[in-house]
């Protein structure tokens, strides 16, 4: 005995709406299989769903598409952060500037270790703290750092401050979407499964076979377990 299943995918719910969408246009409410209640409730939710499964894909293939430059650019600024820490920890090692120049940049006087700048909140913070440290040396009129300068440090900080927040923003968009693409599929499953219930309820006076066939041109989907033969 075959069995029904309604859709378990996206693109399976839009199908089976677009077919029952079709068939509320091709009959008249007299030979329609299911209710114009039901029909009402389909044609405002479809046009809802199909465009928040746009907005969702759409969403997704941004964030997809700016992560790659967001990788370079969190990768770029870390190797420019740590090289302008080991530029001071040699300077220091050479004479060239005192051990409390570390403190400057948050390090203790006798911190020799770079950060591993592990999360993006430690390279902010770091990035933060050696712009800021090396202004205040600056204005002490102390020997800047250089190879990087801080003026290079800041341009490729600055850019992945630019590139973070975008980033949070369409972590926050499609994060959105999805929220509404949850709620909306609960309700167009219970429109899918009014549909088939009522198509099937209307069919329900035919042979097993026949019922089958016209409600199979509703969209409803049946299936044969391993252990059945399937029949036309």
């Amino acid at each position: 005995m075959p069995y029904r299943r309604l859709p378990n995918t996206d693109l399976a719910r839009l199908r089976a709406l677009r077919i029952a969408i079709e068939k509320g246009k091709e009959l008249p409410p007299s030979e329609l299989a299911f209710t114009q209640g039901t029909l009402q409730k389909l044609n405002s939710t479809f046009h809802t769903f199909e465009k928040t499964l746009l907005e969702c894909r759409q969403a997704y293939n941004k964030q997809v598409y700016s992560s790659k430059a967001y990788k370079e650019s969190l990768r770029k600024v870390k190797l420019y952060m740590s090289h302008f820490i080991q530029v001071v920890n040699m300077a220091i090692a050479r004479g060239d500037l005192k051990p409390s120049d570390r403190e400057f940049f948050g390090f203790s006087a006798d911190q020799k270790k770079v950060p591993a700048f592990h999360t993006e909140a430690s390279v902010i913070k770091w990035g933060e703290k050696l712009v800021d440290g090396e202004s205040a040396r600056m204005m002490k009129g102390l020997t800047p750092v250089t190879n990087p300068t801080i003026a290079v440090v800041k341009v490729r900080f600055e850019k992945f401050i630019e590139s973070y927040r975008y980033q949070k923003m369409l972590q926050k968009n499609l994060k959105r979407s999805q929220q509404i693409l949850t709620t909306l599929r609960k309700t167009v499953d219970g429109i899918i499964l009014s549909i088939w219930n009522e198509v099937e309820q209307c069919y329900g006076h035919l042979p097993e076979q026949f019922r089958r066939n016209k409600a199979r041109i509703y969209g409803v989907v049946y299936f044969y377990r391993k252990n059945e033969l399937q029949h036309p």
